[in-house]
Formats: structure tokens, sequence, C-alpha cells
């Protein structure tokens, strides 16, 4: 899923390209896209658009009669900017939103329709879409700390909750963990002072960095957003060497999510329970790094 240093990388050239510009025309491709019926869609187009934002992993157009346009990509939803009689392409493609500078393309991969498309009347309609999470960027260090010590979960839970966090994934909260040298499943209510100042500074880093490059890379716009880099210290990298002592990377699988950390750099050495392989290989299951084979 598109994390916070993606949207605003998609919200930066999107209002290069459509800042001031008329929707001319919007036309949903799926049915299940559009989630809502009031405003209708069609009082869209022809408008002016004001401004482009993020809210948090998702991209909110501004039109100039007050509504919002507000796309949440989930997992495999992405953007394409097309040049004036640009085609789109074809299964894949969910919306497409043309003006006179070119078009803007939802598209989504895979057989499963999670992305979505929401018309909302106004900024109080808008505001009641917000999960709440604050946006560490500008967020100080006793704000981070009274959202993180708020409940009692572990780390990787917690950093990844919108409610909490503006913006944090699966991907850049391994990162974020990475940094700091803290397991993911270490509890939020067993921190000491300095591992929470520890943790706000490796998540403010780990985002300004990625979004630095992350901008650099996308050029004219972003064409490769995904989850996995071969830059990632850690995320999606199982077995691969960490870039700080070369211990091979480890992962728990919960469902569709997959932590990614290293044992040397964050847990002490422990290997954490895979609920799935540590419960297949019981008492075989190796305790810590140093006995995997």
């Amino acid at each position: 899923m598109p994390e916070l240093p993606d949207i605003t990388v998609y919200t930066e050239r999107l209002a290069d390209k459509v800042q001031g510009r008329a929707l001319q025309r919007v036309k949903v491709l799926h049915p299940f896209l559009l989630r809502t019926a009031q405003p209708p869609l069609p009082q869209a187009e022809g408008r002016r658009v004001v401004g482009i934002e993020r809210l948090g992993k998702r991209v909110v157009l501004a039109l100039d009669n007050g509504l919002f346009l507000v796309i949440h990509l989930m997992i495999a939803g992405r953007l394409r900017w097309l040049p004036p009689g640009g085609k789109p392409p074809g299964k894949i493609s969910l919306a497409v939103f043309e003006f006179d500078s070119g078009t803007l393309v939802l598209t989504e991969a895979g057989t499963q329709r999670r992305a979505s498309l929401h018309v909302v009347a106004d900024r109080a309609a808008l505001q009641a879409m917000d999960p709440g999470g604050i946006d560490v960027l500008t967020a100080d260090l006793a704000t981070f700390s009274e959202r993180l010590l708020h409940e009692n979960h572990t780390l990787k839970r917690q950093l990844t909750d919108p409610r909490l966090f503006s913006g944090i994934g699966n991907a850049y909260s391994d990162e974020i963990l990475h940094r700091a040298q803290l397991s993911p499943i270490l509890l939020s209510k067993a921190m000491q002072p300095a591992q929470v100042a520890q943790l706000f500074d490796a998540t403010r880093a780990v985002l300004t960095e990625w979004t630095e490059r992350l901008r650099a890379e996308a050029g004219d716009w972003p064409e490769k957003v995904t989850a996995f880099h071969p830059q990632m210290a850690v995320h999606g990298r199982f077995g691969q060497p960490c870039p700080v002592c070369g211990t091979p990377v480890q992962r728990i699988v919960h469902a569709d999510n997959e932590t990614n950390y290293c044992a040397r750099c964050q847990t002490g050495g422990k290997l954490l329970a895979d609920r799935a392989l540590s419960r297949l290989l019981k008492a075989s299951w190796p305790k810590n790094v140093d006995e995997l084979p």
C-alpha cells in the first residue's frame, strides 16, 4: 500500500499537473469504486482544482465548488498520468479524470477491488473521514509520546494504527523500527523515555529520507510506486543480510502482513515466533539467530 512518502510525491506531482485547471470529465469504469451517492459525481465536472492534499494514505482533490474527491489506493491501487490523447490501460483502469493538460488514471492490479473514490460535500465531511493520526513530520516529541503510549500494544501495531499516526504502514514501520533498533513486538508502555525519543527520531528520519529519495526518483511522475525497494534495510528482504550487521533478515507472517526485522540489531539475537512456522517446528524452532543453520 502506498504510504506517506509515496502519497506525498503523488500529491506534489499532481499539483504540478492540475492545480488551477478544470476537471473536464470523470469516468468511473468499475461501479464498485464509487462509494458515495451524494453529492453526485457529475457535480465535480467542469470545476477547477484549487488544491491537492494528503489525508493519511488518501489523495484528495479540492474543487472550487467546495467538493472534495477522495481517492484511497489501498494495496494495489496506483495513479498514472497520461498526456492529452493518451489511452488508459485496459482491465486495470478503474477511473479516469480528464483535464486539458492530460488524464489522471486510477488503476488497480489483481482481482481484489479495494481502491475507492468518495465525493464529499465540504471540509467538515472530509475531516470526518480522517482517522485522526498525527503527522509525525510536524508533531513534537511530547505529542508523539502521548499517542504512542495512549494504549499498550506492540510497536508495529502502534505505528501502523491510522488513529495514532498518519500515513505509516507495513513497509515503513519495518524500516523505522530497524532504524530505531527496537523490536516490533515491544509493548509501547514497556518503553523507556529514551526509547520513545529514539523511535520519534527514527520515524521522522526514515519518512523524510524516503520522501526525498522518491521525490528525486519520480522525475515528471512516479511510475514505479512499490512497497519494496532494494535500498530498504529490512522490509521485503527476508534472508538477505542486514546492511548494519550482516545477519540474515527475519520475518513474522500473519494473515496478509509480513513483518521484517534484524534479530541482532533489534531483538538482542532472539528470533520472534512466526505464527505458522514456529508452531509447525515446535521444539525444533530456533530461539536465537546463532542457532540458524
